[in-house]
């Protein structure tokens, strides 16, 4: 068919029609809202890079989820960062460490109604700001999969719904899945940061939580940003190992990763747009360059047109708002 027969603008005249032909519909149901608590806050303290977000206390990590879920978002991530960090990590597995506080409170104010997915690393946690233990100058990956074993069962035992593994030592799926089955959490899911990348794009989260390394770069863990069939590798080891999910992050810089994940693997499938991408929206939309509501909405959809089932968002609780007017 060519034109004047085809005409392309024919679907397009009417609004309800572009909607019903299109392909990628962003729902609240997609979105999940990353939360920052920190131990020892007297009241919550806002992180200039990604306003207006906050370093939640206890109290005000309530009243964020209870927003979060008026606005019809019913999942987070919880990232915590603790009163004391030292080269163990400990508070991230102690089980009055800050994120097993959270999991309770959230478990007993909202029940079901809110997915709990607690991110499970140790940068926020140790003193050097690595995601495992350092051992001779160098992260120890086997080491760094026992201290993973014992956050997970701290985590499922506070009340997680989802363990979210982001530290890229090889085998922490599998360690994980056999730590949470073995002390009887065999229902718990895992969400694998399966292909996450060495990105620039994390600066303002390191800011939120407090985790920049001290000392060289995450490059011997985390993926260089040309790898792109080493992100597959990874992807199908994670599986083998048990995850539920599988998730790309940055989101819109790896645009091509995501596609070719959701292509090759049958599994649900999700992404990070990071802290990085967040601010550069909200900056220029703050300075006037952008429509900040228009572009998050079109950068949001792109990831689902990519094959994201499931995109956390920092834009979350405004798309809520967006989504419902």
């Amino acid at each position: 068919m060519s034109f004047p027969r085809t005409r392309m603008r024919r679907l397009r005249q009417h609004a309800v029609l572009r909607e019903m032909v299109g392909r990628a519909d962003l729902s609240t149901a997609d979105l999940v809202a990353p939360l920052f608590v920190k131990a020892g806050l007297g009241a919550p303290e806002p992180i200039a890079s990604m306003p207006p977000h906050l370093q939640h206390t206890l109290d005000s990590l309530t009243r964020e989820a209870g927003a979060l879920l008026e606005a019809g978002i019913r999942a987070v991530i919880l990232f915590g960062i603790p009163s004391i960090k030292e080269p163990s990590g400990r508070e991230a597995y102690a089980e009055e460490g800050i994120i097993q506080q959270a999991l309770r409170r959230l478990s007993e104010e909202f029940g079901s109604a809110l997915l709990r997915i607690a991110d499970l690393c140790l940068c926020e946690y140790t003193d050097h700001g690595h995601c495992g233990i350092v051992a001779e100058g160098r992260v120890d990956n086997d080491l760094t999969l026992d201290v993973y074993r014992r956050i997970a069962v701290a985590q499922a035992v506070a009340g997680a719904d989802m363990v979210a593994p982001s530290g890229m030592m090889d085998g922490q799926v599998g360690a994980i899945r056999e730590a949470l089955d073995g002390a009887g959490f065999g229902q718990i899911p895992i969400l694998a940061y399966a292909a996450k990348y060495a990105s620039s794009l994390y600066a303002p989260f390191r800011e939120a939580a407090e985790s920049a390394p001290q000392f060289g770069d995450r490059l011997s863990y985390q993926m260089a940003p040309a790898a792109r069939e080493e992100a597959l590798r990874e992807v199908a080891l994670d599986i083998e190992e048990g995850a539920d999910i599988i998730m790309v992050k940055p989101a819109l810089p790896y645009l091509d990763v995501l596609h070719a994940v959701r292509t090759r693997f049958d599994v649900p499938t999700a992404a990070y747009q990071v802290s990085g991408e967040y601010a550069m929206i909200k900056a220029g939309g703050q300075a006037g360059w952008i429509d900040e509501r228009r572009v998050a909405l079109e950068t949001l959809i792109a990831i689902k047109r990519a094959g994201a089932d499931i995109i956390l968002t920092y834009f979350a609780r405004e798309v809520g708002g967006w989504l419902r007017d």
